[in-house]
């Protein structure tokens, strides 16, 4: 067949005008839509899709030292039921999916309620079985009808992670939310595993997890927090479908300073105590010597209504609250005296019948009543006695006409020297300072000032002088946080800080020292309800007059301040303790009412398993065997030692030797250590060793 060009070629060329005519209408219709007619599309586009969303961050934990979680994120669930099936196009699909759902939701709707009431027993059966039936009438409604209205209906609130997923499998609802329209909305949600444990130091979220109200919580948001992320919701094939834009950065975990036993016995032994003299506040604070960490602080306030109190965590008293020191600020003011060197140990004053006029204002001591000691005192029994007329005395003599020169030392040893903790609403010392021309300064300011009044100090501050005293000299500053991790690693550590590198001279710590042990220790010293039979302690007794609701001191009954602050074992110190009890009505005793607080907690510190030496536990009942003397290794510093093999005794010495914690379990050897030799040693750092008898 021959090929008629003249017949052919116009039909192909006719062909090829016909469509790039109408791929150029196409072309033109689409940059139509595209440019004028944008304004349709955007409406088409924001039904489609939903406006974008924050995907939360999941909130960092907190930990205390031991590994413990104290405060976590923990999800629960909102469980709903939504039964609508809507297209528009009335596809067969959609047709085929309404008949599954009649059918399936009817034959599953008994075991689906019965499974219901088992995870959700508060109510019954009948009730889901009406609320889920409520749900498909109105489904059937709105499919029919096409309006819009309430198609969502709650199942239940506050489901636990473990009963969401016991939901996920009950029947009708295991075939997933894009059939059966059952589903559950996860919401943050802050979790304690100690209940109210140290509640105020830890701190609180205004709700959920959104905004930090205090405590570390609030000081260390911005690293719990993390960041958000960014989702939306878009329509595919008849199903929305959430679409992640920017993936969340969850939050770091802190390592808190905290050891939850010692913080449980402290807060169990407060609050006992609390009841029994019918206290008002009662705080505890309990501190590792050497890095200042806080491992238990308690702040109990009374609440409730008389024959019905009871005891919460309302306030950090310790950090926040300005009180009178009272007695214990006594040490301070012999270590100033001692220090300047006006006064010493030899030297004694009379203190007479208890009661001396101080420039025109009677100074009395506790016994004034019962005629007082009747004689001269020494400097040692002005503190044993805590007597206010000798160390009054002692100071107006050598300090009345040079005022500053008193304060000036207290600066000296650390006392009012402000330091920044990470609490918001922190209180700082208020030690006055006479004016040049003394119109903030009367004759008596200076007497009143050295036995603890006229001056204003936070109960954490009082600890950390006399921890400082413990720790050689050597003023740290209270720790709450020892490190920030990531799944376990640790990012950043928090290096123990330094007040003061020397609040006083050796002669007169050694001096101070020696006086603290005799308080306890001595048959005569008023503090010696804080001592233990199986080591020595070491403190000083406190109790002050303070002010009630109007500012009077003139009250009745008149409110005191009782306080215990010492440090323990008295010949190497490990841990200091400030117990403090606010109270109305006599009795009020430092000694006899916190000093029983204090010995409690630190026999059960003590007995912990923390710590142990041969020493310390001396006495026959002790489960720590005194192994023979063995080769001892050699150490390099900065590394964790080998101490397999070694007795309780040597291994506790070489651990600490290297800034080690030592938690013993057993007896004999050590036959295993948590930490492997040769790694780095961390100071402060917890090595667990397990002894076992040959």
């Amino acid at each position: 067949m021959r090929f008629d060009s003249k017949r052919t070629i116009p039909r192909y060329l006719f062909v090829i005008i016909v469509m790039t005519l109408a791929g150029l209408a196409v072309i033109g219709k689409a940059a139509y839509e595209m440019f004028m007619n944008d304004d349709y599309w955007e409406t088409v586009r924001k039904r489609m899709a939903s406006q974008q969303k924050d995907i939360p961050a999941v909130r960092g934990n907190i930990y205390s030292a031991d590994g413990q979680l104290l405060v976590g994120s923990m999800p629960i669930y909102t469980l709903y039921v939504d039964l609508v099936v809507i297209d528009r196009n009335d596809s067969v699909a959609q047709r085929k999916r309404r008949e599954w759902r009649d059918t399936t939701f009817v034959q599953k709707l008994d075991s689906l309620c019965i499974g219901l009431n088992q995870l959700f027993p508060k109510q019954s059966v009948q009730d889901y079985k009406d609320l889920l039936m409520h749900a498909y009438r109105n489904a059937i409604s709105i499919e029919q009808s096409k309006k819009q209205c309430k198609r969502t209906f709650t199942i239940a609130r506050n489901a636990s992670y473990i009963q969401y997923r016991e939901f996920l499998k009950l029947p009708y609802v295991c075939f997933g939310r894009n059939r059966s329209g059952m589903y559950g909305e996860e919401i943050p949600q802050r979790q304690r595993p100690y209940g109210t444990m140290a509640r105020r130091t830890l701190g609180e979220l205004a709700s959920s997890c959104d905004s930090a109200k205090n405590g570390l919580e609030l000081a260390y948001d911005s690293i719990l927090r993390g960041m958000n992320g960014k989702k939306h919701r878009e329509k595919v094939r008849q199903m929305w479908m959430d679409k992640t834009d920017i993936a969340p950065i969850n939050g770091l975990d802190i390592i808190s300073t905290i050891d939850v036993g010692m913080q449980d016995a402290a807060e169990k032994i407060l609050v006992r105590k609390l009841h029994e003299v019918n206290g008002e506040v009662g705080v505890v604070v309990l501190m590792e010597v050497a890095t200042g960490d806080v491992k238990a602080i308690v702040n109990m306030t009374r609440l409730g209504t008389p024959g019905n109190y009871f005891y919460a965590e309302v306030k950090n008293n310790a950090i926040t609250d300005l009180w009178e020191p009272g007695s214990t600020f006594k040490t301070a003011s012999m270590m100033v005296a001692l220090e300047d060197g006006v006064i010493t140990r030899r030297d004694s004053v009379d203190v007479g019948n208890g009661v001396y006029m101080m420039h025109g204002r009677p100074m009395k001591d506790h016994n004034w009543r019962k005629g007082g000691y009747g004689r001269k005192i020494s400097v040692d029994e002005c503190l044993m006695f805590s007597s206010n007329v000798g160390v009054s005395r002692l100071i107006d003599e050598h300090y009345f006409q040079h005022p500053e020169k008193y304060v000036d030392g207290l600066h000296r040893e650390g006392v009012g020297v402000p330091f920044s903790l990470p609490f918001q609403g922190q209180g700082f010392p208020r030690v006055r300072r006479p004016k040049p021309d003394g119109s903030n300064w009367s004759k008596t300011a200076l007497a009143w000032m050295s036995i603890g009044y006229e001056t204003q100090i936070p109960p954490i501050y009082t600890l950390t002088f006399y921890n400082a005293i413990a720790n050689n000299g050597r003023m740290v500053k209270p720790r709450f946080v020892r490190e920030i991790q990531k799944d376990g690693q640790t990012l950043k550590e928090f290096p123990v800080e330094v007040v003061k590198e020397r609040i006083c001279k050796p002669s007169t710590l050694k001096d101070i020292h020696e006086i603290l042990e005799r308080v306890v220790n001595d048959k005569t010293g008023l503090g010696k309800k804080a001592g233990c039979k199986q080591f020595k302690v070491c403190g000083k007794t406190g109790t002050a007059q303070v002010a009630d609701e109007n500012g009077s001191y003139h009250g009745t009954p008149a409110r005191y301040m009782v306080s215990f602050c010492g440090f323990y074992p008295s010949e190497a110190p490990k841990y200091s303790c400030i117990v403090c009890i606010k109270k109305s009505g006599l009795p009020a005793s430092g000694g006899g009412q916190c000093g029983p607080v204090f010995s409690e907690l630190a026999q059960y510190v003590m007995a912990k398993g923390v710590y142990r030496e041969a020493s310390e536990a001396a006495d026959s009942t002790s489960i720590l065997e005194r192994p023979e003397p063995v080769a001892m290794p050699e150490v390099e510093e900065g590394k964790v030692p080998d101490l397999t093999g070694l007795g309780a005794r040597e291994a506790v010495s070489l651990a600490e030797r290297q800034g080690l914690n030592v938690r013993l379990h057993g007896q004999g050897r050590v036959k295993k250590q948590s930490i492997a030799a040769g790694s780095k040693a961390v100071k402060g750092q917890t090595i667990t060793l397990e002894l076992r008898s040959e």
